[in-house]
C-alpha cells in the first residue's frame, strides 16, 4: 500500500506530465515533508538512504523549476533554495521570513503582497520575491 506522501508525489508529478523516477519522487516527497524552504544539500541530506548523486539532484530541481512544480524561492549564502509552487501565483512567489537570530525560515503564505506592474522604467518584471528579516515569534 502507498503512502498519502508517495501518492501526493505521484500525483504531482503526473499533472506535469513528467514520468515518475525515484529522483524526482524522492525530490518531491522531500519538499512536501518540508515546511520551508530547501538548499540542494538539504533535500540531499533529507533523502536518507535514497542517496543521489548531486548532478540527479541538480537536474531533478531544473526539471520541476522548468515546468513549474518548484520554485527558486531566494538565495543566500550563495545557495539557492527551493520549494513546491503550489502556495504560489505563476507571477508571485509567497513572501519568507528569516529569523536573524535562529536562522529559521517561514512561510507566509497567507500574507498578501501588491503585485508590481508588469513594466516598471523600462524594467520588464517577470516574477516577484519578497524575504523579511527581523525576529520570529520565538526570538522575539
Amino acid at each position: 500500500m502507498k503512502s498519502n506522501l508517495d501518492l501526493k508525489a505521484r500525483q504531482i508529478l503526473k499533472s506535469a506530465k513528467l514520468y515518475l523516477t525515484a529522483g524526482r519522487m524522492s525530490v518531491v516527497q522531500a519538499l512536501l515533508k518540508a515546511d520551508k524552504p530547501l538548499t540542494q544539500e538539504q533535500i540531499a541530506g533529507r533523502l536518507g538512504k535514497k542517496r543521489f548523486d548531486k548532478v540527479t539532484i541538480y537536474r531533478t530541481l531544473k526539471t520541476l523549476v522548468k515546468v513549474g512544480l518548484v520554485h527558486r524561492a531566494f538565495i543566500e549564502d550563495r545557495a539557492r533554495h527551493f520549494e513546491l509552487a503550489h502556495n504560489c501565483s505563476e507571477s508571485q512567489c509567497h513572501p519568507h521570513f528569516t529569523c536573524t537570530n535562529c536562522g529559521r525560515t517561514h512561510c507566509l503564505t497567507d500574507m498578501a503582497i501588491p503585485g508590481a506592474k508588469k513594466r516598471y522604467k523600462g524594467f520588464l518584471i517577470h516574477r516577484q520575491q519578497t524575504r523579511f528579516e527581523g525576529l520570529c515569534p520565538a526570538c522575539a
